[in-house]
This record gives C-alpha cells, sequence and structure tokens, in this order.
C-alpha cells in the first residue's frame, strides 16, 4: 500500500504538467466529503442520527457460512470505491490528470449540437471508469470484510466499446429499452425526478434517471441536452447500470450481510456521487442518482476547463462485522 501511495505522489507533478489545461489527481485528503460515509448503521440502529438511512434494516445478528461459520454484527455505511470521467476528449483521462493515452479523432471525439428537427441539443460523451478504492489504499477499516481490497486500477474504457457509439446495437443487448421508449414510461420518471431530488430514489423505476432523462440506450448520446452537468450526471447513471447488467457490479440486497450478489438491474440507492471535477464539492451531503443538477450543478459547469467531469462514487456497503475478533483484542488475545 505504501509503494502504490509512493508512485501516486511521484506521478502527480508529471500528471499536472501533462494536463495543465485540463484534468485532475484527487487528493483523498483534500478532494473527499467525508460526511458522505455516514449514515452508518450497526444492528439495525442508525448510529449517525443527524443522517438519515433509507434503509430499513431488521437483523441485529447476523449469520454467514464457511468453515467454520461466522456469527456477527450486520454493519452498514458508505465506502468511495469508483472514479468516473465523463469527458468530450477521446482517450483523455481527466481523473488520472488529463493525461492522453491514445489518439482522437472526428470520428471518436465527443459533441455538442443542434438536432436538425429544431432547437433541442444532443451531445455525445465518453466515460472512463476507475476502481479507487480509497479506504483500502489508505489502511482503514482493514478489518471490515465488504471494504474493497483492490489497487488503482482505469476498469473501463467507453472508446474500446462498440455499444457506447450505437444506439441500434445496444438495443439488441438490452432489448427490454424498447419497452420504455414510450411516453407513458417516461412520464412515470416525474416521479422518480421528485424522489431523487429529495435523496429517496425510486429503485422500482429502473428505467428513470430521475430529473436528467431517460436511462436508455446504454450509450454515450444524450438526445436532450439541457447542459454539460446534467449530461454528465445522466451518463454516470447510465455507465453504472450497463455494468450492472453486464455482472461487472455487485450489490447488496438490506437482507444480505456476507457478500455482494450479482444485481443485472442497478438499485439506484446503493449509490450516491460526489463532484471532484471541475470544482470539487467538499461539503455538504452527498447527491443520489437522478438528483436534478439545479440543486447542485449550478456554476460548476463552465466553457473550456469546466466542461469535462470527474465524479467520486459512494456505494453502499453491508458487513457482518466479526462479534469475536474485537472482543478477543480487547481482552488482550492478538490475532
Amino acid at each position: 500500500m505504501k509503494c502504490q501511495w509512493f508512485h501516486l505522489f511521484i506521478l502527480y507533478p508529471l500528471f499536472s504538467a501533462l494536463s495543465a489545461s485540463e484534468g485532475t489527481l484527487m487528493n483523498p485528503f483534500t478532494d473527499v466529503c467525508w460526511e458522505c460515509l455516514f449514515p452508518i448503521t450497526v444492528s439495525s440502529v442508525n448510529v449517525t442520527p443527524s443522517y438519515q438511512d433509507q434503509a430499513e434494516y431488521s437483523k441485529y445478528v447476523c449469520f454467514c457460512s464457511g468453515k467454520p461459520p461466522k456469527a456477527g454484527i450486520p454493519l452498514s455505511f458508505w465506502e468511495p470505491t469508483r472514479l468516473v470521467d465523463v469527458t468530450r476528449h477521446a482517450y483523455k483521462l481527466i481523473g488520472l490528470g488529463g493525461v492522453s493515452i491514445g489518439n482522437e479523432t472526428i470520428k471518436n471525439r465527443g459533441t455538442i449540437g443542434i438536432t436538425g428537427d429544431g432547437p433541442s441539443q444532443y451531445s455525445f460523451y465518453h466515460v472512463h471508469w476507475y476502481t479507487y478504492p480509497i479506504f483500502s489504499l489508505l489502511g482503514l477499516f482493514a478489518d471490515f470484510t465488504c471494504v474493497e481490497k483492490a489497487d488503482l486500477d482505469l476498469a473501463y474504457l467507453s472508446e474500446l466499446d462498440p455499444t457506447w457509439y450505437d444506439d441500434q446495437l445496444s438495443l439488441i443487448m438490452n432489448a427490454e429499452s424498447a419497452l420504455f421508449s414510450n411516453p407513458l414510461a417516461q412520464l412515470t420518471c416525474l416521479t422518480d425526478c421528485t424522489a431523487s431530488s429529495a435523496n429517496k430514489p425510486l429503485d422500482k423505476l429502473f428505467w428513470c434517471a430521475g430529473c436528467e432523462g431517460s436511462l436508455y440506450p446504454f450509450t454515450g448520446s444524450v438526445a436532450h441536452h439541457v447542459g454539460t452537468a446534467q449530461a454528465s450526471y445522466l451518463l454516470v447513471h447510465r455507465v453504472i447500470a450497463k455494468l450492472h447488467r453486464t455482472g461487472f457490479m455487485k450489490g447488496f440486497d438490506e437482507k444480505e450481510f456476507c457478500e455482494a450478489s450479482y444485481m443485472p438491474i442497478i438499485k439506484k440507492s446503493l449509490y450516491k456521487t460526489q463532484l471532484i471535477y471541475p470544482i470539487p464539492q467538499t461539503k455538504g451531503s452527498c447527491h443520489a442518482l437522478g438528483k436534478s443538477d439545479v440543486l447542485w450543478g449550478t456554476g460548476k459547469a463552465f466553457p473550456v476547463k469546466g466542461e469535462d467531469f470527474v465524479y467520486l462514487l459512494w456505494i453502499k456497503k453491508q458487513c457482518c462485522l466479526d462479534a469475536v475478533k474485537p472482543a478477543a483484542t480487547v481482552g488482550g488475545v492478538t490475532w
């Protein structure tokens, strides 16, 4: 772990020099809104009552299979584990200082334009997905089984995914999107918009992206581009849903405390976001998926250096905390 951080701090000046115009290398000490860790629930009791937990837990003790089986204390909290770039520039890693790892062409670059039949705008952006397990990198909560043990890594590049460019190809891969393209299905998203803006997204309306637009198709095309903050936030939502569909991301049900399970349909309430770039959000609560950008995005986007975005994802984690180990440690037994 020390070696990883040594490499990051050595590379920081290099990334800064390469990307004086755009991009950032997130500082985990100054750029993270640590309030987003809350609420914390232990044995179905919210120990941080000033932060409301939307989940309804009912377990006071948890049991996990294994050799030997484990009994423990149910624990839930939020962990920052992913960074997401939303950028107009192909192969430009905004979240790693703006360094470029490939060639941008007219064909693969992002765009914002006017639709042919009216004044409404459309746009296309690329998305980059990083594993960034801050707790693990900082050595925090090392005994918690649900804290992600991984390295900083670039895990997904939309430039290499042909379905990100093509709405029709995405429709073939996600045929259910045809069911939700009708006006009635989209009208129900007004309810999700209202709920998401109160940080209570409706998981049952999984085809809705709250106030930001339609979750489908899982591509980089935004048919109704209202603003850069709105478009970028919609694509964060889409890429999470896309990675759930492919099995790349898993999640916890409210009754699961031993291991995350395959979740092909996104559960929106398991995620909240924090803006890192162009202007870090370091105070206040993080935002639920679908929350209106009017409430958080005003002044966050601006011409030239403020048209690409980096978001930190906080993911709801649930653990069966070993009750024996802490008690033995207090009693003087070492492990």
